[in-house]
């Protein structure tokens, strides 16, 4: 899918999924604060989905040194990679349901996968604590990480037909 089909179709998806996730949002208190962000969530999410298809190993690196530079025309809003990472967080729910919504029909033939999402570096795991009691330690064919999996079957065509994000000692069967 080239960016310019691949962003009209997030476009789209959000145009339709914001004011109903917006509406149905529970609240405690109201927030002293809503900052309006520069960044939509379409564009937002269109990074994310670019970043995990470029080939790059460090988000960081694809921002500031791909995005900032040679997509600044798509992106005339761009804000700081802070801010960025910021607005990163919001757009995990949206791009779960994004993906939810774009699964294709089972053919017969199917493939499984998955691969280790580390949380830390092993020397870490002690004093983290952002996970804990959620990540687990899990063994790949390169040795052993500390975190989630993410499981994912496409068919024969390369379409997503279905995914699980599992804790990192889960059977990849």
């Amino acid at each position: 899918m080239d960016i310019l089909h691949l962003f009209c179709d997030i476009d789209d998806f959000c145009l339709k999924f914001e004011p109903n996730f917006n509406q149905r949002l529970l609240s405690d208190k109201p927030k002293l604060r809503d900052r309006v962000s520069q960044m939509s969530l379409s564009e937002v999410m269109r990074i994310v989905v670019n970043f995990h298809s470029s080939g790059y190993r460090n988000f960081k690196t694809y921002y500031l040194e791909y995005v900032c530079k040679h997509l600044r025309g798509e992106f005339p809003r761009l804000v700081s990679y802070n801010r960025f990472v910021e607005l990163m967080k919001d757009s995990l729910i949206p791009l779960t349901f994004y993906l939810e919504s774009r699964k294709a029909e089972r053919s017969g033939i199917s493939f499984v996968d998955s691969t280790p999402i580390s949380i830390c570096h092993n020397r870490r795991i002690h004093s983290n604590k952002v996970f804990e009691g959620i990540a687990k330690r899990g063994k790949t064919s390169v040795g052993w990480f500390y975190g989630f999996k993410l499981h994912i079957i496409i068919n024969h065509l390369g379409e997503l037909l279905g995914f699980r994000l599992t804790p990192g000692n889960v059977d990849d069967r």
